[in-house]
């Protein structure tokens, strides 16, 4: 079983437009409202394609209701955090030809009390998983240290942790020696302190990642595909350009995959570049189900380019 920590779950609307204008009325060609959290979006892309994943996160107010009612229509297990705050609403307007703007709200303060007992909840529940994934932003206010706690105590419950976060959360896990990271460009950059224009650039920075204690660096390249650094070496794959309906969760759909086929080597890169490709085919932030998955597509390189140059974030 695969459990994953949302600690800032959310709403996520999505709008489809033909393109934006800025400063005018516009009507969207589509609208879909999700449950959402980086997390829940990796449990989510796990249940549908017949893996058990369990999700914690702190849900309450009147929109915490709707999130639990979305979540209830996918069959997801939830282990629930009752807190004061509302869950947040984010907004993405995603225009043909994959151009996306997201707008996210900050999400509710919790307090000590409400942060001790989901970490608590954590923990109890990363006895019976094989993987704890800690994922997305914390909550304002909250301690920069809460993944590096959540990532002791996980491997004191007996799993291996992989995190999914950014900035001083990410930085502080670091310490903590994770078995796996899953940054993408712009937040391993972040990380390393300097900008990371080329592949060579990427898997030196996922060296030094490593020396400081992470056991394997999951890097997520949006056009580039993804690179797979760990004790055995270095691993690209990707798949041929394509035009995404929306890259909203592929990052997420790519950790699911991932983790879905072991967390390791060819077959977990080979896996996670599928999910994620396939995710940037469909609107919203829905994930793929078995029939959405071209592994063939899935190119596989052992020998890397360093000089390579990034195209950037977004698949096209």
């Amino acid at each position: 079983m695969i459990l994953t920590l949302t600690p800032n779950p959310s709403l996520d609307l999505t709008y489809g437009l033909d393109g934006l204008v800025r400063g005018e009325v516009q009507r969207a060609a589509s609208t879909t409202v999700e449950a959402g959290g980086k997390g829940i979006n990796v449990s989510r892309n796990l249940v549908a394609n017949g893996a058990a994943s369990l999700a914690v996160a702190p849900v309450g107010g009147p929109s915490g209701e709707q999130f639990l009612s979305l979540l209830g229509g996918l069959g997801m297990d939830l282990v629930r955090v009752p807190v004061e705050g509302a869950v947040r609403m984010n907004v993405s307007l995603a225009e043909v030809g994959g151009v996306l703007t997201k707008v996210n709200a900050a999400g509710p303060r919790l307090t000590e009390e409400e942060l001790d007992l989901m970490l608590a909840r954590t923990a109890e529940a990363g006895r019976d998983a094989e993987w704890l994934a800690l994922c997305g932003s914390l909550p304002p206010g909250a301690p920069a240290d809460l993944y590096a706690r959540a990532v002791s105590s996980g491997r004191e419950a007996g799993c291996r942790v992989a995190v999914d976060g950014s900035g001083p959360a990410l930085e502080a896990a670091v310490g903590e020696g994770p078995d796996l990271i899953k940054p993408n460009g712009e937040e391993l950059a972040d990380l390393v302190g300097r900008p990371l224009g080329t592949l060579g650039d990427v898997l030196a920075a996922a060296d030094e990642v490593r020396a400081a204690g992470v056991g394997a660096v999951l890097v997520s390249l949006g056009a580039d595909g993804a690179v797979l650094i760990d004790k055995e070496g270095a691993l690209h794959a990707d798949t041929p350009p394509f035009v995404p309906a929306s890259t909203v969760g592929a990052g997420d759909a790519l950790l699911a995959g991932f983790l879905y086929a072991g967390g390791t080597g060819e077959a977990g890169l080979v896996e996670a570049v599928a999910w994620g490709a396939a995710a940037a085919r469909l609107p919203g932030s829905r994930g793929p189900t078995p029939a959405d998955l071209d592994r063939e597509a899935v190119r596989l390189r052992e020998d890397l380019d360093p000089k390579r140059i990034l195209k950037g974030e977004a698949p096209v």
